[in-house]
């Protein structure tokens, strides 16, 4: 991974608004690196505890938390994205509805 790359991958996490979602693909796809998505998860888990990027409205592209249910990065990931009033049922969030499109 480059800086470029890295940078990227910032400023489109930093773009999804305050309610809505990605996933770790499509954010690689408005990033400009194609099949990038396992590059986004490693730029999101490197990121500092207490960065100001929103990582926790990056999913699976099924709408699932990416994380184990019983690990703190899945409770916290889950706080964050319901205190945005996204609705997170069984570790999951209709894309449908919470979906972002730039």
């Amino acid at each position: 991974m480059d800086i470029d790359q890295q940078t990227r991958i910032y400023s489109v996490l930093n773009a999804i608004p305050y309610g809505r979602v990605s996933s770790y693909g499509k954010i690689a796809e408005y990033a400009q690196l194609p099949n990038g998505a396992r590059l986004v998860g490693r730029v999101l888990g490197q990121l500092p505890k207490d960065t100001s990027l929103p990582w926790h409205r990056v999913l699976k592209a099924n709408g699932q938390i990416a994380f184990p249910p019983e690990t703190n990065a899945f409770h916290r990931q889950k706080e964050g994205l319901e205190s945005e009033n996204i609705i997170v049922i069984n570790g999951k969030v209709n894309l449908s509805a919470f979906n972002w499109r730039p």
